[in-house]
Order: structure tokens, then C-alpha cells, then sequence
């Protein structure tokens, strides 16, 4: 089912400091300073982050669950949902996001703001880590498209009903604030110095609306593995349609301010990679994401692509040439090379979304294939749809092309997805513009490493449910 690509879901978070006092504080061998509070936060600033950090690792790597948003095991559960809900609130969301392609970064000013396109209802995949110390958990959705980690924090101004406790900064002794002075507060395309020198943000989601707050430092847990002065945006002010369940997000983008960049940088291997498992797995199963060494994508059938360096700094832009149905390749363009950096990889969104011709010619060879009459119906709405007691009657053999030679099968179930029984729903759409999205159902099964040293998204076919 085809939706309305605005998202009609959108937040708007400010903090506020309040300074009250000013005394020399020793915090894990650095002089900080306490630079203020609101009543019963207190505010630690240092001006750099410390160098070595803590890390508990095996072999410089570790990995964590990736939980699907639709999983028993999530938050965001919705039991009352079916498979065909599922499917086509994932459509939806998946056009949420496109406002991602009009993004565009301000100049370093207190009512400006960098912009990202996610929403409240945005995201297929949650992580569970935990902040401070003593560690408070969060579910943060993932995002491999925006930079920014943040999470609400203690005292609220005015902050969206969450289920969990909020976190409570005065309660870490691991907290600490950047000073506007600092190379990190810089990492965001939008800052500012607050009165007390502190590194205000201003953070755009989608159409208008606003993230600001403070760009602070914490030790973030992973399970077993802690690391220390991990930037985060604590936020006191948090309004526009959050699910109570939802308590931030985690960016993976490609810039140095995404969580991925800093796990991978502090692991001393700027890489990360994760395996999704296919849309219809059994929900005891989960996804995975790998940091550091374990992030190596390497062994027979690994296949890398360039990454394309554009405006938008923050997505994984990368060339796809065209797709293959059969033997028979449909070019991105129907006349020239295709322009590089023409898609951008997305864990957040469901289907792929290709521009209109190219949707409609690889649409149109699909269709030839496939010996059934398309159907109809209400409720998968302008869909390309099958009814089939049989996945073999319905998908054709299809490969994604991206630059270099790099072929990428995609499995069947990635292709043509079922949302209810003997119903089989064409995994992509048509969307406006130039540029695709390389979606979820096509990663599947797939495991997919971003090595940020070497500028190259890598592609391995894997049975993500036996990792």
C-alpha cells in the first residue's frame, strides 16, 4: 500500500540549563568543573574527551541484539497487529522517511539546526543498551541514516510519558557536559555556546520540527562491553507523539558523531556490520550487529562496493547500477550510466524505494515473468500483489548491481513478501526523485559491513537466523 511520504509524526526536545553554582570538582583523574544545575541535575563539563577508554571486549569486537520493532521481545510490540498491519505500517514508515533526500545542514548558529528525516514512528529496529553508572536502560531506535544519540533525561520541562524511568544525569557519576570550546561539540553541523559555555545543539527531524539540547558525554553499556565518553544529546524538553515505549534514538550514520563511528574508532577498527533476519522468522530469533574486529565482513562470497561521498554526509550513499529479473539486467537509467551515489543504504526502512521509471520498467519485467494475473484488493491497496499457495510460482531470480562488478543476490523472501496466507506482496516501491533507498527486505539475509577506513560497504550472503 502506497502512503503519503510526510511523516506525520514529529517531536521537539529543549533543554534548559539553569546555573546556580561553580566549584572545582576532580572527576576520574581530570579537573571538571561543576558549572550549574537545574534543581537536582547536576552539570559536570570537561573540555575533552578522555583518550583511553574503558572497554571490556573479546578480541577487540563484540556484537548485540537488533530487535525488530514488531518482535514479542520489543517495546513496541502491538499484539493486536497482523502480518498484513505489519506490512503496511512498514510502507508507511518508509515513506516518513523520505524527507532524508531534502536534508540540508546549517551554518553553527543558536536558531539553526542540521537536519535529519526521522520521526516518532520511524524505525524497523531497536538496540537495549545502558547509559551512566550505575547503568539506566534504554531501547533507542536505530538508524544507519542519521548521527545523533540521544535520550530523554532527568529533570523534565516537558518531556513525552515514557514507561521506563528516565534517565537522570545527577545521578551518573559517569555524566559529564562538552564545553562549546571542545572538537567534539563540533562533530554536529549545528551548535552553539550556551551563557555557561556549554555545547547547545539544534537538531532538525523531518518537516520542522526540533531536537536542542546539550551535547554531553557518558559511559554507554553494551551487555558485557562498557565505553567510556560516548557523546550523547541529553534532552529535557521532549514533545510530539512518542510512543511511551520509545526512549531515543541511535544514530549509526557515517559521520565521526554516530555511535557506530565512536564504538568503532574507541575498537580501534572504524567498522561495524549487522545480519537481519528475513520478515517472517520466528521472533525468538534476532538480528545481529557486530563492532570493532567482529565488524570484518571477509571470507568466500564477500563482495565490496565504493561509498560515495554527497551533501548529506551522515547517509551511506553507494551506486546501484541496476537489477536483474531473470537474465536480464534493467539499468538504473534507461539511457547514460547511473549517476553515483544514486541510493543510500537504509536499515530503517522496509521496502526498497526506486525512482519511478526505474520502478516502472523492473515492475514491468516482473510482471512478464510471473504467470498470474496481479491481485487485487483494499487493504495491500496499489501493491503489486500475488495469491499463490507457493513462493516458487511468484518470485522470480533477482540481483541487486552496484559499482565495481558487485553483484548481490536477493533471496525470494526479500523480493516478495508474504502479509497474509497465500498473498505475496512485491518488496519495493515507487517513490519521487533521483535517489533510492536500498531497504531492509532486500538486506536480509545478507550480512553487511561499512568499513569507514577503507570507504566500502561490503555484502556477504549469510543465514542471518544461525548467527
Amino acid at each position: 500500500m502506497l502512503f503519503d511520504d510526510n511523516s506525520d509524526n514529529e517531536f521537539q526536545l529543549l533543554a534548559i540549563i539553569v546555573i546556580e553554582e561553580e566549584e572545582e570538582m576532580v572527576n576520574e583523574g581530570q579537573t571538571s568543573r561543576r558549572c550549574g544545575s537545574i534543581p537536582g541535575h547536576a552539570v559536570i563539563q570537561h573540555d575533552r574527551v578522555a583518550a583511553n577508554s574503558s572497554i571490556e571486549a573479546n578480541n577487540g569486537g563484540f556484537s548485540i541484539d537488533l530487535i525488530h520493532r514488531d518482535s514479542p521481545n520489543s517495546p513496541l510490540y502491538n499484539p493486536n497487529e497482523t502480518p498484513l498491519d505489519r506490512f503496511n505500517n512498514g510502507i508507511r514508515r518508509a515513506f516518513s522517511h523520505l524527507n532524508r533526500l531534502n536534508m540540508t545542514s546549517s551554518s553553527v548558529h543558536p536558531n539553526a539546526a542540521a537536519e535529519t528525516s526521522v520521526s516518532t514512528d520511524n524505525g524497523q529496529y531497536l538496540m537495549k543498551l545502558s547509559i551512566g553508572t550505575p547503568p539506566v536502560d534504554i531501547y533507542g531506535i536505530v538508524d544507519t541514516g542519521s548521527d545523533l544519540m540521544w535520550t530523554q533525561c532527568q529533570p523534565c520541562e516537558q518531556c513525552y510519558k515514557q514507561t521506563n524511568p528516565i534517565y537522570n544525569p545527577a545521578a551518573s557519576s559517569s555524566y559529564s557536559t562538552l564545553s562549546c570550546q571542545s572538537a567534539q561539540c563540533h562533530l554536529l553541523g549545528s551548535v552553539s555556546c550556551s551563557p555557561q559555555q556549554l555545547c547547545n545543539y539544534t537538531y532538525g527531524y523531518g518537516s520542522g520540527a526540533l531536537t536542542k539540547g546539550v551535547l554531553s558525554t557518558e559511559t554507554v553499556t553494551f551487555g558485557s562491553t562498557s565505553i567510556k565518553n560516548i557523546i550523547f544529546g541529553c534532552g529535557h524538553n521532549n514533545t510530539g507523539g512518542f510512543n511511551p515505549n520509545e526512549m531515543g534514538l541511535v544514530g549509526l550514520g557515517a559521520t565521526d558523531l554516530s555511535l557506530a563511528s565512536q564504538v568503532s574508532s574507541q575498537l580501534r577498527s572504524k567498522k561495524f556490520a549487522y545480519c537481519l533476519v528475513p520478515f517472517h522468522t520466528n521472533p525468538s530469533i534476532t538480528s545481529k550487529i557486530y563492532f570493532g574486529d567482529k565488524g570484518e565482513v571477509s571470507g568466500a562470497g564477500v563482495v565490496s562496493t565504493p561509498m560515495v561521498s554527497k551533501d548529506d554526509k551522515s547517509v551511506y550513499f553507494v551506486t546501484l547500477e541496476g537489477i536483474s529479473v531473470g537474465d536480464k539486467l534493467i539499468p538504473f537509467n534507461s539511457s547514460g550510466a547511473a549517476p553515483k551515489g544514486n541510493v543510500f543504504i537504509d536499515s530503517g526502512v522496509p521496502p526498497m524505494l526506486l525512482p519511478k521509471d526505474f520502478y516502472n520498467r523492473l515492475e514491468q519485467e516482473v510482471k512478464s515473468l510471473i504467470k498470474l494475473t496481479p491481485y487485487q484488493d483494499p487493504k495491500t491497496g496499489t501493491q503489486l500483489c500475488y495469491q499463490s499457495q507457493s513462493m516458487s510460482d511468484i518470485a522470480p531470480a533477482m540481483s541487486a548491481h552496484f559499482d565495481g562488478g558487485v553483484e548481490v543476490p536477493l533471496i525470494a523472501t526479500s523480493t516478495f513478501i508474504s502479509p497474509e496466507d497465500g498473498v505475496f506482496c512485491f518488496g519495493m516501491n515507487p517513490k519521487d526523485g533521483d535517489e533510492g533507498v536500498f531497504g531492509n527486505f532486500a538486506q536480509s539475509n545478507i550480512l553487511i559491513g561499512y568499513d569507514q577506513d577503507k570507504q566500502i560497504v561490503s555484502f556477504k550472503p549469510t543465514d542471518c537466523t544461525q548467527q
